[in-house]
């Protein structure tokens, strides 16, 4: 008897599966509004420097102390980072000719704003932008904000994944849940920016225990034949979030309550997470088979099968577990993704896709502000786009092919990428919809990664090239936001980079061997031995429901 039996018999899709699953899936809504939150906890509102210290507001109109202090830009607005070095009253003079003002307002001189700033707080009442004047000099520490959190995301791989194999699923996520509501907890109510940035790198940390041992613990507890649906409907749960997140956000205006606000959920999740079984497949890998057996008689219970439930003992429980054991027998590393040509190949092209597909997706969700028009409104607009863009991978995949699917996705992303820096600024609508087209086959680049690179991997070394891949595309989301910077030296460099990436990656993917309606590889020579044969279903020598040879069930595993 196999375990996939043993689990069967104690009730693999029963009330205790779906209560399960319900509330593992419950954090994953508020993934997003953490992944995302920067949007609006760090939203630049419109600024000028402050008047001088020594002008009384109370008898002047606000108007004429800004036109007198603040010179005007390019564009007519006040500048944001100069002010006139002495109040020019003369300014509001209506005699001067035009010429005449014109030249003397070059001649003024200017300095920095020593007395700090006013901001618009029309649109949101408090940022962190406005909490630390993160502005002018200091306004390359918004993206550090960033990419200290993604860099926590990509410790937290590390770190958790190891933990969680060597102390188990259940007490690591239990660790997640606090850290991620402490940790949020502590940023809302953080005095400095540094102490901001260093508990936004623990929800980092938290963020990828919770997707790593959430999912294992889903996985470890359903039967192989539901994966593929679980994975779909958790997926989706991650794009719900978005539209969490916007609507939050909306109703929140001060950046202290939106960050505990997403937080405090944490806290609930890290309550009912006490009730958790351990996984049964970990428990006996582990040497505790005894407390496996236990775990499981107490969900043929929860499902209604006290009779089944008596029947499992120590002896039938290991010998459904056999062929696990058998194949954690072995020793793999990371070097055995680079050990043969095959592999370096699919590594290489992988760590491109991976990369490029991140590096983009967060360069457009973490810039809402450029398209000017609300936030609010293409946050709700970049959610729901992800809902189509993911059916309709989904049915190129297994139409067209993995390769395909993945190529097309990120060549068409980039260039719509690159279109949108040939359109007028004033053309709000239609760069709108070009970016929500390129985030959707980004959103959709995504979905088929994942599936793509389980699918490349050999189950003997599928858990590694899953991890590195992941840590490549968490290195691409921390590069994402620095890219940013560039633009303040040259306007339309970040966005021929983030579309320039996608198009080269999608160059790489086409190199990868097509999977459609092929056999998982177990070993290392399946993989050589299938090499970059264009195989198709018709000639392929095996037909083989995918799902039913992956037992490490990185297809749910990885569908977020």
């Amino acid at each position: 008897m196999a375990f996939a039996d043993l689990l069967e018999q104690v009730g693999s899709t029963g009330r205790f599966q779906v209560l399960h699953v319900t509330l593992l899936s419950m954090p994953i809504l508020m993934m997003a509004s953490h992944n995302l939150l920067q949007n609006f906890v760090a939203a630049v509102p419109p600024h000028h420097c402050a008047p001088h210290a020594n002008i009384s507001m109370s008898s002047l109109d606000t108007g004429d102390v800004l036109l007198a202090t603040v010179p005007l830009d390019q564009k007519g607005k006040p500048e944001r980072c100069r002010r006139y070095a002495h109040p020019q009253w003369q300014l509001l003079s209506s005699n001067s000719s035009e010429d005449f003002w014109e030249e003397e307002v070059e001649e003024i001189e200017t300095q920095g704003c020593e007395d700090g700033w006013n901001y618009n707080i029309t649109e949101m009442s408090s940022t962190i932008i406005t909490e630390w004047d993160l502005v002018c000099d200091l306004r390359a520490l918004k993206q550090m904000s960033q990419t200290t959190y993604m860099g926590g995301v990509l410790v937290g791989a590390i770190v958790f994944g190891g933990l969680s194999d060597r102390f188990g699923r259940r007490i690591l996520l239990l660790i997640s849940n606090l850290m991620m509501a402490v940790g949020g907890t502590c940023a809302a109510f953080s005095t400095t920016f540094t102490m901001f940035c260093l508990f936004r790198f623990c929800c980092g940390m938290a963020l990828s225990g919770l997707v790593l041992n959430s999912f294992s613990l889903i996985v470890e507890w359903i039967p192989t034949r539901v994966r593929t649906v679980v994975g779909t409907g958790t997926g989706y749960c991650y794009t719900t979030g978005q539209l969490i997140l916007a609507a939050l956000a909306y109703c929140i205006r001060d950046w202290r309550w939106l960050t505990l606000a997403v937080s405090l959920p944490f806290y609930v999740s890290f309550l009912y997470s006490w009730w958790f079984l351990e996984s049964a497949r970990w428990l006996v890998l582990n040497k505790k088979s005894e407390q496996a057996v236990k775990n499981l008689k107490a969900v043929a219970r929860i499902n209604g099968r006290q009779a089944e439930a008596d029947k499992i003992d120590l002896q039938i429980l290991q010998e459904s577990m056999k062929k696990e054991m058998a194949c954690s027998t072995g020793s793999y590393s990371v070097l055995d993704l680079l050990r043969t040509s095959t592999m370096r190949t699919i590594t290489i092209c992988l760590s491109a896709v991976w990369f490029s597909t991140s590096f983009a997706y967060y360069g457009l969700s973490m810039d809402l502000q450029k398209f000017g028009v609300s936030i609010y409104l293409i946050q709700v607009i970049f959610g729901a786009v992800d809902i189509p863009a993911k059916v309709v991978v989904t049915i190129c995949m297994s139409v067209l092919g993995r390769r395909p699917s993945q190529c097309g996705a990120l060549v068409l992303a980039g260039i719509m990428i690159l279109i949108n820096l040939l359109v007028p600024y004033d053309l709000q609508l239609l760069r709108t919809s070009l970016a929500v087209i390129g985030k959707g086959c980004l959103a959709a680049s995504f979905s088929c990664c994942y599936l793509y690179s389980g699918e490349l991997y050999p189950t003997v070394i599928r858990q590694n090239g899953m991890g590195w891949v992941s840590m490549m595309a968490r290195l691409g989301a921390m590069v994402a936001p620095m890219v940013l910077l560039l633009g303040e030296a040259v306007p339309w460099l970040p966005g021929f980079i983030y579309g320039g990436a996608p198009i080269l990656s999608g160059i790489f993917a086409f190199f990868l061997p097509e999977t459609l309606s092929m056999p998982l590889p177990d070993t290392m020579q399946d993989v050589e031995d299938r090499g970059f044969r264009r195989t198709n279903s018709k000639n392929s020598p095996e037909k083989e429901d995918l799902t039913k040879k992956d037992p490490s069930g990185v297809l749910l595993k990885e569908s977020v």
